[in-house]
């Protein structure tokens, strides 16, 4: 499980990202969620292939390509919020302090995402076929298989929110054989919110954030 979260968190990013230079023709419409998830994941795995070079001189490559290509398309406040959960009421959290949480977490996020792409080898996802979505419909939930050469395929549900007002869709959450990251994210961290408050924990991700990128460590149960 440890290696289906590190090989999913990885394609929770890629396959929710525009990069800056898509256009209408790449892109057709925001409205179409799976044409969205096709085409940018394999945009995003041809684009981390060709900077291979690059990245194996400096790892911190990553860091600066998940920043400027992927974070401005999860939904990181939505996330940051479902992660808090009950820990504490968020209506009674000041905005600043809230503030400071999302960022933390998304840099986090940031760095253990990174992390996870000095492992990529020319895994392959497949899409579930698209389907019409209704207007009206703000959450969609997307299947997708990943191919990992000499290991067994993973089954991974990723969850969407269509932005308010807009056309455009965000990825917020991922399933990875049942187990959702968020909930996961919510079960390691809200006892030290509870127990710490949402600005110490937010500093302590803060300095989390900081180490340089690395592979995660291998483990003999991965």
């Amino acid at each position: 499980m440890n290696r289906i979260f590190k090989i999913a968190a990885a394609l929770l990013l890629a396959i929710s990202t525009v990069p800056a230079q898509a256009n209408s023709a790449a892109v057709p419409t925001y409205d179409d969620p799976y044409k969205m998830m096709e085409v940018l994941a394999d945009k995003t795995f041809r684009r981390i292939a060709a900077d291979q070079p690059k990245i194996k001189a400096d790892a911190e490559v990553l860091r600066t390509i998940v920043n400027e290509e992927l974070v401005p398309y999860i939904d990181s406040r939505y996330a940051a919020g479902y992660v808090i959960g009950q820990s504490v009421k968020l209506n009674t959290v000041p905005k600043q302090d809230f503030n400071t949480f999302v960022g933390a977490f998304q840099n986090y996020m940031v760095g253990t995402y990174a992390g996870v792409f000095t492992q990529y080898r020319d895994q392959k996802v497949i899409i579930e076929p698209g389907q019409p979505v209704d207007k009206q419909r703000k959450i969609i939930t997307i299947k997708t298989r990943v191919i990992d050469p000499g290991k067994p395929d993973i089954k991974i549900e990723f969850k969407l929110r269509r932005v308010k007002d807009a056309n455009n869709w965000l990825v917020y959450d991922m399933v990875a054989e049942g187990i959702s990251l968020l909930d996961s994210k919510r079960s390691e961290l809200g006892s030290l919110i509870r127990q710490q408050g949402l600005l110490s924990v937010a500093a302590l991700l803060e300095e989390k954030a900081k180490a340089p990128i690395k592979a995660p460590e291998k483990k003999n149960n991965a």
